[in-house]
């Protein structure tokens, strides 16, 4: 069927009218054409008998007849395709059969056909318009009959919407009629009808016919009219207006009914005074409170409509409400000040002013709201703020005269209903109004802008700083209200609640915070309550405990900003500001302390008292968790308070009874102790928020909390991460923290919380996730690594630093145990090396479930895909998924790869691995197999074996070229090292005389010291290394720190150890008392040295001389400490880096490395670049020993963490985003002396700019270092791998003497304080 004949032609136009009859009803009550198109078009979803008209039937057996063939067989494809897995789902299917049948032939042609016949059906009805048209006229009739036997009599002003309503259509000249007869001439009964008319007309007809602009003017008349009923008419018919039409035509109805209140509030007949009170029972006052109430109705419902209209529409809306707003009485008029305005109306029925809420919401209204106000409605503001001042100064007084006022906001809460408001609640309406009115324009900067306002009762004009100073005095100079306010029943409409409101907003929004908030005077009247109290002056607040709690509240939001922070430690001028000036954060300091010695006289006994002092610990927590703001508060010893007040608490809370499981919590437990073990949780929290820095967590171990501590985050922790909240970045940072110290990782492992790290990744990694659904086999031989792995093992190389692996790990032997049950799981880090890493037997192989997987996972979590073509075989190895390369990682800090190698043979059992891994042939073993594993293997062999910097060392790439030979790097079973994996020595460069380094020397020989010739020879260093810096090497690097080391070590002013005399042993030792682990570097040096052709033959008995020799020497300073660490039993835990590098710097000369390192080991800075020296030193306090923590990290680390914050921000956010720390890699550097991550020309330039230039530089360094890498941190931190990153690469393309302008710079700026905190080292707990 095709195509349409003249019998189906009149068929289609019968049932089309049957369908149109049938809807008539639905279409006559739409407002609009538009409106009726919307309903034709969703006829089916809102019509019930949609499937049973005959036109629709007629359609859908025509279809079918067309088509039904069409889609039958492609549906028929698509299951058969479905069935082969090529398509999925219901609605895929769908969608695929429609695409197909509408792109057919056979459907254009069926559209063509139906439009055409429709066209004639459609006009065949037109042409019959005149037997439709006396239809109508009939209806019109009827309608008419019923209009006068009073059809329509509802009387409610704002009743129901006018789809609800039956309507009469009326022609130009009727609308005419009804404007003449609705003149206020006519009498009464005649307006009356003409009324009742109008409200029973479409809306959309009136407000679109030529009559409008004189009914609008009749109907803004009758609205004073004296007989209630027409404006309860009148205001029907505007609600019913506002509810049914667009935007473009209410508007006028809004602008006549606003301009006939300011008409009204203007006339003499409106007598209203604040004083009087205000009657809402009173008829008039009802009347006038129904029309305030529909305009403010509609003002909080147009801004959703009105963006779709022109602006000079929205803008009439707006005028039109400013200028009523701003109806006052002349200066001069005896009731001026006494006048209650259209405000005070607005303000009773919109008390938080949502309706200017929402006019500024969207930038739109918000412009031209605020663009009026500038220009001409000023005033409006200006009264607004004279209000607050008003409302402030009455609180004032009253406090003043020692009273405690009571809040009138809330005196005619009663039982009883009350129909009446008092002088004093009309104007604390109008306060609370005006009060979210100027809250909400502070917002924008526009509206900002709008100020200061002069007022005409003060002298000086009243800026954004006064206005927010009032602000925040009335949260303690307001009413008091009861302290069941802390509950869920507070006080909405209380001023003090109001204005943390506001303020809270404000922290909010930055550009805001820091115009209003981040200023000295806002911040000193937030603390005036607490330097009353501090003082001791008398203090008259109202619900004392509450506002503190109020204000604590403001000041942690503003301390968790960036420039909220540097305000409270610094004041408004950082730059000016003192280091002892009394900033805020002295202040809160102060009082946090005085609170937990309960101190506060005032406060004693107080029920809330616990909570008063949890809001101020965690202002002062937001603070020390920075370096910055640690620095700042440090000399109070708030820790140490913190400490003492959760030792009291946790002695309470052993008394309390542990919870019977079943038994009623409020029995077994009472509410009391419930709030001991809530504070002692407050307290644990506090404490383990100073760990988040470097020397926060050496102050948190010398609380003695560091266990408990630990346990509560383990336990917080594994709550989160049962209602997957486990995303905090603050958390991570805090292990990351905690595993870069022995104590720390020590607590870690006894709170479980890496036996869950252990079993979680053994689960992901081995079983998988359990609610995936196998729907295709996995490629071969490995799929890539779960992504869902990566965050656990992300986690896990931040706690395996080298502290941390040597007091888990040290003097552990692997298991090797003869079998494994498949129901084995690990639960510690040695059983992670023994089953995924250390796979020397067939157990532990059959043990894994998924042997390839997890082997390479062990070795670098590689992801692999092997794919094999026609001609050749070719492995691609993607790296997209951002590996966690394990033990790769491990072995890049050089004393971890020590302790592996020396325990576990790590080295063998790779070369093992790889000479099995070979081709079986009839002539004996054949070559390598290239595979995933063997590639992984030899990648981490070169790395172990080789030390070097990024041009000394060459390692082998994971990825293979496509090709005939895809991996060009030789494999190997056994050592040495194919010599292809060491690079050319650089050639050394001819020496040729230079003035500068000649003065230099000349000044170092000179017997004659004269006054500042430290400083001299620093600058002639300085300026030697920045012209040319490859001269500072070899013997004259080594005569250059030699001389420089020995005058200072002369010097009394420079020496900061005291050291005794010690005579070295005989030079013809044996290695035989060095440890497993020093020997080992012993022969990695020595390999290392001649390939630098620095060292000669028999190197080894020099280097053994030299570290024994230390270790003795070294032992005279040292005191014995009884300890559970492992790293504090006698010797030093790891190998001495810096005594070899020294030794290379003298060329292997023993003796002379052996007399510089003790004339070195006097001064401060080798406390710093020679870790050994301060071992379980007497030097040091007796705490810090036994803390185990060196201060290169809590005094340089914490040092380098905070500059890294100044100074490059991006970083910073970057570490804090990766949940790493860059204390934690810096400790790595500085402890093996930057060995394989810079060339050892710029290590040799790294040592001697620390010993010439001071140990501060080490922090520049660093900070340089970071500079440097700044755009591949950020690169590899959004791909998830910046700690991967930062352990395995060399630092390519650094140099030293690049940076030295830059350090310079840092050290002009830091160096007092960074030198005054290095000397401190001796002290306690600084």
């Amino acid at each position: 069927m095709s195509h349409f004949t003249s019998e189906d032609e009149a068929l289609l136009q019968s049932m089309l009218r049957q369908l149109l009859q049938s809807v008539k009803e639905k279409i006559t009550g739409a407002p609009s054409v538009e409106r009726a198109e919307e309903i034709l078009l969703h006829l089916e979803e809102t019509d019930e008998n949609f499937h049973n008209y005959e036109f629709v039937k007629y359609l859908r057996q025509y279809i079918n007849n067309t088509v039904g063939s069409v889609i039958e067989e492609e549906t028929e494809k698509c299951t058969s395709a479905q069935n082969q897995g090529e398509v999925s789902g219901y609605d895929t299917l769908v969608q695929h059969v429609t695409k197909k049948t509408r792109e057919s032939k056979e459907y254009r042609e069926m559209m063509h056909a139906l439009k055409n016949v429709m066209m004639v059906v459609v006009e065949s009805l037109i042409n019959k318009f005149e037997e439709d048209r006396m239809c109508n006229m009939e209806l019109d009739s009827k309608t008419k009959k019923e209009r006068r036997s009073g059809y329509y009599t509802d009387n409610c002003s704002d009743s129901d919407s006018s789809f609800n309503q039956s309507y009469t259509f009326m022609s130009q000249e009727q609308l005419q009629l009804l404007v003449e007869r609705l003149d206020p001439i006519q009498p009464k009964e005649v307006r009356q009808e003409a009324l009742q008319t109008l409200c029973f007309a479409p809306p959309s007809d009136i407000l679109n016919s030529e009559s409008w602009p004189n009914l609008r003017k009749h109907l803004t008349m009758s609205l004073s009219d004296a007989d209630a009923t027409f404006s309860e008419k009148i205001l029907r018919f505007y609600a019913k207006t506002f509810s049914s039409s667009p935007f473009n035509m209410t508007r006028e109805v809004y602008t006549s009914l606003a301009k006939h209140l300011e008409l009204y509030f203007l006339s003499g007949e409106y007598s209203l005074r604040i004083s009087a009170g205000l009657d809402v029972s009173n008829t008039d006052v009802n009347r006038l409170l129904k029309k305030v109430r529909l305009l403010n109705e509609y003002q909080k419902e147009a801004p959703s409509s009105w963006i779709r209209h022109p602006e000079k529409y929205m803008e009439e809306v707006v005028e039109s409400t400013l200028s009523l707003l701003s109806v006052k009485h002349e200066p001069n008029h005896p009731a001026s000040p006494d006048f209650l305005s259209p405000v005070h109306f607005l303000a009773l029925l919109d008390i938080k002013a949502v309706w200017f809420k929402k006019w500024t919401h969207a930038y739109y209204s918000r412009t031209v709201v605020l663009r009026l106000l500038e220009k001409k409605y000023k005033s409006l503001i200006n009264a607004a703020v004279q209000q607050c001042l008003d409302y402030f100064e009455f609180c004032k007084a009253a406090v003043n005269k020692n009273s405690r006022v009571n809040d009138f906001s809330q005196q005619h809460c009663s039982d009883k209903q009350n129909f009446s408001y008092t002088g004093p609640e009309l104007q604390y309406v109008y306060f609370v109004h005006s009060l979210c009115l100027l809250g909400r324009l502070l917002i924008y900067k526009q509206g900002r802008n709008l100020f200061p306002v002069q007022l005409k009762n003060k002298k000086d004009s009243v800026s954004i700083t006064d206005l927010l100073v009032l602000f925040t005095q009335l949260i303690y100079y307001s009413p008091s209200y009861p302290k069941t306010a802390l509950a869920e029943h507070a006080d909405t409409y209380s001023p003090a609640s109001l204005v943390m409101e506001i303020l809270q907003v404000f922290c909010d929004q930055t550009g805001c915070a820091v115009e209003c908030l981040y200023t000295d005077a806002v911040i000193d009247a937030l603390l005036h309550p607490v330097q009353s109290l501090l003082s001791g002056t008398e203090v008259y607040i109202n619900c004392l405990e509450t506002t503190l709690i109020d204000v604590a509240d403001i000041l942690a939001r503003i301390a968790a900003v960036e420039d909220g922070l540097s305000l409270l430690l610094y004041g408004e001028n950082e730059k000016t500001a003192k280091e002892d000036s009394p900033t805020a954060v002295h202040v809160i300091v102060q009082f946090t302390k005085k609170l937990l010695h309960d101190d506060i006289s005032l406060l004693s006994g107080s029920e809330i008292l616990p909570v008063v002092k949890g809001a101020f610990i965690f202002v002062c927590r937001q603070m020390y968790r920075t370096c910055e703001g640690l620095q700042m508060l440090i000399r109070y010893g708030l820790h140490e308070s913190i400490g003492e007040a959760w030792k009291k608490t946790s002695l309470l809370s052993e008394r309390v009874p542990t919870p019977v499981t079943g038994a009623d919590s409020t029995s077994s437990i009472s509410l009391e102790s419930k709030n001991i073990l809530l504070w002692e949780e407050t307290l644990l929290d506090a404490l383990l928020n100073f760990s988040a820095t470097p020397k926060g967590l050496f102050l948190l171990h010398s609380t003695g909390a560091m266990n408990d501590c630990v346990n509560f985050m383990f336990s917080s922790l594994s709550k989160k991460i049962q209602t997957n909240e486990y995303e905090e970045f603050g958390n991570r940072v805090i292990v990351t923290q905690m595993a870069t110290t022995p104590t720390g990782a020590v607590a870690l492992q006894s709170s479980g919380f890496i036996k869950a790290l252990v079993t979680e990744l053994w689960a992901l990694l081995e079983c998988g996730k359990d609610d995936l659904r196998v729907t295709q086999p996995k490629s071969t031989p490995v799929d890539t690594i779960d992504q869902s792995c990566q965050k656990s093992f992300l986690t896990l190389i931040n706690l395996l630093t080298y502290p941390a692996v040597f007091e888990l790990l040290s003097k552990q032997d692997i298991p090797n145990k003869p079998m494994y049950s498949l129901r084995e799981v690990p639960t510690d880090i040695i059983d992670i090396i023994d089953r995924l890493i250390i796979l020397n037997s067939e157990a532990k192989i059959r043990s894994l479930f998924s042997y390839e997987q997890s082997h390479i996972f062990g070795l670098s979590q590689l992801p692999l895909v092997l794919s094999l073509g026609t001609t050749e075989k070719r492995l691609a190895l993607s790296s997209s998924v951002s590996p966690v390369r394990l033990l790769n990682v491990l072995c890049c800090e050089l004393n971890t790869l020590l302790l592996l190698e020396t325990q576990y043979k790590v080295s063998q059992v790779l070369l093992t691995a790889q000479e099995e891994n070979v081709t079986e042939t009839s002539e004996g073993p054949g070559d390598f197999i290239i595979d995933g594993l063997s590639v992984e293997r030899n990648h981490v062999l070169v790395r172990i074996n080789l030390i070097g910097g990024p041009q000394e060392r060459i390692l082998p790439l994971r990825v293979l070229d496509k090709g005939s030979d895809p991996y060009p790097w030789p494999m190997f079973s056994s050592f040495p090292l194919p010599k292809c994996y060491l690079a050319e020595v650089p050639r050394k460069a001819e020496f040729r005389q230079d003035k500068d380094l000649d003065k230099l020397l000349s000044l170092l020989k000179s017997p004659d010291k004269q006054t500042g010739w430290t400083e001299i020879c620093r600058k002639q260093f300085c300026k030697v290394m920045k012209a040319r810096p490859d001269i500072i090497s070899g013997t004259i690097l080594a005569e250059l720190i030699e001389k420089f080391v020995s005058h200072l070590s002369e010097s009394h002013l420079d020496c900061y150890f005291s050291t005794g005399n010690y005579k070295a042993v005989d030079a013809d030792v044996t290695n035989e008392s060095l440890s497993s682990v020093q020997q080992l570097g012993v022969e990695m040096t020595v390999r290392y040295g001649k390939y630098l052709n620095l060292l000669k033959e028999h190197a080894e008995n020099g280097l053994c001389f030299v570290l024994m020799n230390c270790e003795k020497f070294l032992k005279q300073q040292q005191r014995t400490v009884v300890s559970s660490l492992c790293c504090l039993q006698e010797r030093y835990a790891g190998y001495d880096w810096f005594a070899s590098s020294v030794f290379l710097m003298m060329s292997g000369d023993g003796e002379k490395t052996l007399a510089f390192l003790q004339r070195f080991s006097r001064l401060l800075v080798s406390a710093f670049l020679w870790l050994p020296r301060l071992h379980i030193s007497m030097h040091l306090p007796v705490t810090t020993v036994e803390s185990g923590i060196h201060p290169v990290y809590f005094c340089s680390a914490h040092h380098i963490e905070m500059l890294l914050k100044a100074e490059l921000p991006l970083v910073f956010s970057a570490f804090h985003m990766a949940g790493f720390t860059s204390s934690q890699i810096c400790l790595q550097w500085i402890t093996q002396c930057f060995w394989n991550y810079m060339d050892w020309s710029e290590i040799c330039h790294y040592i001697a700019i620390c010993i010439f230039l001071g140990p501060d530089y080490q922090i520049y360094m660093c900070i340089s270092v970071f500079r440097h890498l700044q755009q591949d941190i950020l690169k590899h931190t959004e791909a998830q791998d910046l700690q991967v990153f930062l352990k395995e690469e060399a630092l390519h393309g650094f140099r030293v003497s690049d940076y030295l302008e830059y350090m310079e710079s840092l050290e002009a700026i830091y160096r007092p304080m960074l030198l005054k905190d290095m000397r401190n080292i001796r002290v306690q707990n600084t």
